[in-house]
């Protein structure tokens, strides 16, 4: 027994091929079995008594039948083998016919392909590649259909995506209400164009998480273009109390400081609603309301939310038309300034003329004179105010330039005021450096107002402008003080020279304590923190009287003078 055990050992080592090891086992002992039988048979047929002769003839037969048995062992072992493997290929084309976007596992076949022969071998390897050939295929088409419904920076759905599902929605929701936010982030170009766009790439990452964090179940969250996001909202049973509490909360996460490179920086965004229900005919039609109310609320300044009505495309039309007449009209010289006085007084003095706050004005040709509140947000919120923004800071200059011949003005300061977008450009300090340049002014007469969203939207890079630009000598001003969320943090590491109280605080000074205690806080940090402090709206002698009480001396307002063309200010100084 132990013999013959390690003659299979050597016949049939373990490293064979299963299917291989049956085989050779099948041949080999097929035959065996035969002659052991013939072997029973002949000492049978001895013992009942048989001839010599009869014993030997059957003896020679049986012997000659066993090589034959082992031809048909052979050969029925291959035909097995060969079916088997057979069935196995035809297994795997129904596989791939059936479930061709599956990918099917073909284990037999990788097993043929590697350890069969001859065409079996063949038809698998043909079969595999047959397989490889549709799972390219398949992962091109996901690719494709990715790239054709989904934005490869964000991996949100794109706008083609939104359109399907918005034409998809009356079918799958009838009498359903529906909403579409569409959101836009508010100076994102400014932002992309100072610290780049792979920086830029990172804040639309990191919004779109957030939106898509924020965004219920019964929505699709898409990026519609560059900084544009969307949000289409389904099955509403209170549409509008709804759409407005998710599109606070939006604004509320996008407006979260997002940190990048040691920094934090803050957004905020302009978002437009659009109504409709399932009688959805025009799928452009949402998609045009809700871009329509969202340059509405653009308009109205930043973070605001809107919701679509009739009217705002008329408005919106107005807009439009007035934004193009703004493009032409620094070359149709319809832009002007006037000049409104800035005065200083001690107790018991008249005040004194010290400066003034150059204003732009637009003398439209069929409009009369548009107010600065409509023309300005639409300036901001393209570029266009860059343009304006350049032109009014040469114009300012050049009128220092003119007034340092007359000893009169020769004093004088003049304020400017900056747009955001206008000081986040790169070369904003180089524009200055060379419009001092080029005017011969001492840069202390020139002083730069900036407001609160300007200076904290980018504490870091703000402070490196405001440095620079103080250290070309120019004077700069914070505008509109307290309105804001002026951090004291910031403010002490802020390098500025004068706060100015916002006229809001003003008016009531003198009948309300709490507006009082206001001014007189902000008057006094301003003095701890070394720098000026101006009032603006001042309207009345009992305004002024109380600003000096609270230690203010400096002024601007209507009681002195209105913002007026450049020779009345000039009349105006004789007189004051």
């Amino acid at each position: 027994m132990r013999r013959m055990e390690v003659c299979c050992a050597v016949l049939f080592p373990p490293s064979l091929p299963l299917p291989m090891l049956r085989s050779l086992r099948f041949i080999l002992f097929a035959p065996l079995l035969v002659a052991l039988l013939a072997s029973l048979g002949i000492v049978y047929w001895a013992h009942t008594g048989a001839s010599d002769s009869f014993l030997a003839h059957r003896q020679i037969l049986l012997i000659s039948l066993v090589p034959l048995l082992a031809v048909f062992a052979l050969i029925y072992t291959v035909l097995r083998r060969t079916s088997r493997a057979l069935l196995a290929i035809t297994r795997g084309l129904e596989q791939l016919a059936s479930h061709p976007d599956a990918a099917p596992q073909l284990p037999q076949i990788t097993h043929l392909s590697r350890h069969g022969s001859g065409e079996i071998r063949t038809m698998a390897q043909a079969l595999l590649q047959l397989s490889h050939t549709y799972e390219r295929q398949r992962q091109a088409e996901e690719k494709a259909f990715s790239l054709s419904f989904y934005d490869p920076l964000t991996q949100l759905p794109n706008r083609r995506m939104l359109r399907e599902r918005l034409r998809q929605l009356p079918s799958h929701t009838p009498g359903g209400q529906g909403a579409l936010l569409i959101l836009d982030v508010d100076d994102f170009k400014s932002f992309n164009d100072l610290l780049g766009h792979s920086t830029g790439d990172y804040m639309l990452q990191e919004m779109a998480q957030r939106l898509a964090q924020h965004a219920p179940s019964n929505s699709l969250a898409a990026r519609t273009s560059g900084n544009a996001f969307a949000v289409l909202l389904w099955n509403l049973k209170r549409p509008e109390a709804q759409v407005l509490a998710l599109a606070e909360k939006i604004n509320f996460a996008i407006q979260q400081p997002l940190a990048w490179g040691g920094k934090d920086y803050r957004f905020t965004t302009s978002l437009g609603i659009s109504l409709f229900d399932d009688q959805l005919t025009n799928l452009d039609e949402p998609l045009k309301n809700a871009e329509a109310a969202m340059y509405v609320a653009k308009s109205q300044g930043r973070g605001k939310i809107q919701f679509y009505d009739p009217s705002i495309q008329a408005r919106l039309q107005d807009q439009l038309q007035l934004e193009e007449d703004l493009r032409h009209a620094l070359e149709r010289q319809e832009l002007h300034l006037l000049y409104q006085a800035q005065a200083r007084a001690e107790s018991g003095q008249a005040p004194r003329i010290v400066g003034a706050e150059a204003l732009l004005r637009w003398q439209h040709p069929t409009r009369g004179l548009v107010s600065p509140a409509v023309f300005i947000p639409l300036a901001e919120a393209s570029d266009l105010i860059l343009p304006i923004g350049a032109w009014v800071l040469q114009t300012a200059c050049r009128q220092l330039q003119a007034w340092a011949d007359d000893p009169r003005t020769t004093d004088l300061t003049l304020a400017v005021n900056v747009s955001a977008r206008q000081f986040l450009q790169p070369d904003f300090v180089e524009q200055v450096r060379q419009t001092l340049a080029h005017t011969g002014i001492h840069p202390r007469r020139l002083k730069l107002e900036l407001t609160e969203s300007t200076v904290l939207d980018n504490v870091q890079d703000t402070i490196a402008t405001m440095q620079a630009l103080r250290t070309l000598g120019v004077r700069l001003s914070l505008d509109d003080f307290g309105t804001g969320y002026s951090s004291l943090q910031y403010l002490k590491r802020l390098p500025l020279d004068q706060l100015k109280i916002d006229q809001a605080f003003i008016c009531e000074i003198t009948t309300s304590s709490a507006d009082a205690a206001i001014v007189k806080t902000i008057v006094a940090m301003g003095h701890a923190l070394d720098m000026q402090v101006i009032a603006e709206g001042v309207e009345t002698a009992e305004q002024q009287q109380a600003l000096l009480t609270y230690g203010c001396h400096y002024f601007q307002g209507y009681l002195f003078s209105r913002p007026v063309p450049v020779g009345d200010f000039e009349v105006l100084l004789g007189r004051v």
